[in-house]
């Protein structure tokens, strides 16, 4: 992937110079979603807990609308899956006082409904609370004790809290169209892509802001005048109108970099988006590791969860650099959400 547009924002741990290939097969990452309700077995929403194998979450959204015969705004999901992968995911659909189809009859090499059951709400964005990720870096190449020093790290500190590259497009496409957007140099009509420009933008800023504090040697550590989330993790800013509610050190590092951008972050303001906060360190739960030994090469096998949002990206990039097949690089892939 061409990175010209995306800067090379540091890495929090000392870099392994280590390297593996990532996604060789669709099974070499596999996702499962953790939902925050099941279906209760009754309401106006039929929800379908599906397997995927090399198709993304928006494909099959539109199957399953044919399939009902109803509008694809009328089938919900939780967050995107990204599509070189294996992923379990909850899907829902409006058929309310009829007889649901029996979905599993779509069942293919690229999707299989696992279970079928009725529920009183729709699944909307972000109505999941992470993800479970097992996946198979192929033919490691480096030290192994330095790969295992950076997870001793990752476990008891996690990893610096990046969007991924998923969020910015092929090439970092995204952020010259939100650049070109807010500038009024071009006009974009649909929703959707002004929806993914601001959101490039506005991870641009943040991931940013959490570089400049890796660089001033503040990693782990709490910046006077930091907001913390609900667990205790120290926040950036995810830019928008209203005033940064950090103070001291926090504010003073917050507000200069937002000054090296002052023409986003004042179109990030008039396009309605509000001020926010995101954790800066992602924490892996449960992470844990296996080394596999085949035919002369070594495989690396992790196995973690993270809270929705968040990039298992960001966790492989602090262990060693990974090349990805052209197929997963011809398109841009679904961000794992």
């Amino acid at each position: 992937m061409t990175t010209s547009l995306l800067p090379d924002w540091p890495k929090a741990y000392p870099d392994t110079g280590a390297s593996a290939l990532l996604k060789q097969q669709n099974d070499d990452f596999c996702v499962e979603e953790i939902p925050q309700a099941l279906p209760c077995g009754e309401g106006e929403h039929v929800w379908l807990h599906i397997e995927k194998n090399g198709a993304n979450t928006a494909w099959i959204a539109k199957r399953l609308a044919a399939h009902a015969g109803v509008k694809e705004m009328d089938v919900g999901y939780a967050g995107l899956k990204d599509r070189n992968a294996i992923t379990r995911q909850w899907f829902s659909i409006y058929l309310p006082r009829v007889e649901a189809p029996d979905f599993s009859v779509l069942n293919d090499a690229e999707m299989t409904v696992l279970s079928q059951s009725r529920h009183s709400k729709k699944l909307r964005r972000g109505d999941l609370l992470g993800n479970r990720f097992t996946i198979r870096l192929r033919q490691v190449q480096g030290e192994r004790a330095l790969i295992e020093s950076n997870l001793a790290q990752i476990k008891a500190l996690g990893v610096p809290n990046y969007f991924g590259e998923q969020r910015f497009g092929h090439g970092g496409g995204n952020i010259e169209s939100g650049r070109a957007m807010l500038a009024g140099e071009i006009r974009v009509r649909n929703p959707g892509k002004k929806s993914i420009y601001l959101s490039a933008i506005r991870s641009l800023i943040f991931n940013n802001v959490l570089a400049e504090r890796i660089r001033a040697g503040l990693w782990g550590q709490t910046l006077a005048g930091d907001i913390a989330d609900d667990s205790g993790l120290s926040t950036g800013p995810l830019w928008g109108r209203g005033r940064l509610n950090s103070s001291d050190d926090a504010l003073a590092l917050e507000s200069r970099i937002a000054a090296e951008q002052p023409e986003l972050c004042d179109g990030l303001e008039h396009a309605g988006l509000k001020q926010e906060r995101r954790a800066l360190a992602a924490l892996p739960a449960n992470l844990s590791w296996q080394w596999q030994e085949d035919a002369g090469t070594t495989d690396l096998v992790l196995t973690f969860s993270l809270a929705a949002g968040y990039y298992a990206t960001s966790v492989i990039r602090e262990l060693m650099q990974v090349q990805e097949p052209e197929r997963v690089n011809a398109h841009d892939a679904d961000a794992v959400e």
